[in-house]
């Protein structure tokens, strides 16, 4: 029996705008997330208790004292979970390039390079053989398009993102050429 690993490659989706990452991690989604997306999460967020409020207010349920609160903590959580998924959406959709995701593109580029040049690797270590690696990245792949029926996030670092990572290494290569050349006396 071999012990190669097979690398499925991901399907990719006709966008106008660049893949950065076909299954971004958790921390990633959320650090790139833009200050706009925060905005309509929190608004998300207050739309559950606010309106459980006003129907309190317009229809009262007379249900006595002690009766509402817990109710109101039930309907702030689920506005709290609801603005989490509408953050994670729109930052996913950015990473998919289904959306306009210039600066996202530009972070990514920038943190790539980085970790080329401190030569860590791209997407961190993982202690998951390169089986289970894979395993989990086919399953979570794409997966925000589906997160309204199953939860389902990317907290396991791997190398299958579907994109061609030697686009880091080149920019890298030039960036450090540059480096050098602007060094006095290197020539």
């Amino acid at each position: 029996m071999a012990t190669d690993t097979v690398v499925v490659p991901p399907k990719r989706a006709n966008t106008d705008y660049p893949l950065i990452d076909s299954d971004p991690h958790l921390r990633r989604v959320f650090g790139y997330a833009r200050p706009s997306d925060y905005a309509a999460a929190g608004g998300m967020a207050a739309v559950s208790p606010i309106s459980f409020w006003i129907m309190e207010r317009v229809s009262p349920s007379h249900v006595g004292r002690g009766g509402f609160a817990p109710v109101m903590r039930l309907a702030t959580a689920v506005g709290l979970l609801g603005g989490l998924h509408v953050l994670y959406q729109r930052s996913c959709r950015r990473f998919y390039g289904f959306t306009e995701n210039a600066r996202e593109t530009e972070m990514d580029m920038k943190e790539m390079v980085d970790k080329v040049k401190k030569g860590e690797p791209l997407y961190g270590t993982s202690k998951l053989s390169s089986y289970l690696q894979g395993v989990a990245a086919r399953n979570s792949r794409y997966s925000e398009l589906f997160i309204h029926v199953i939860p389902w996030f990317n907290l396991v670092n791997h190398d299958q993102h579907g994109i061609d990572t030697a686009k880091y290494y080149q920019q890298a290569e030039r960036e450090l050429e540059a480096e050098r050349l602007a060094k006095p006396g290197s020539a």
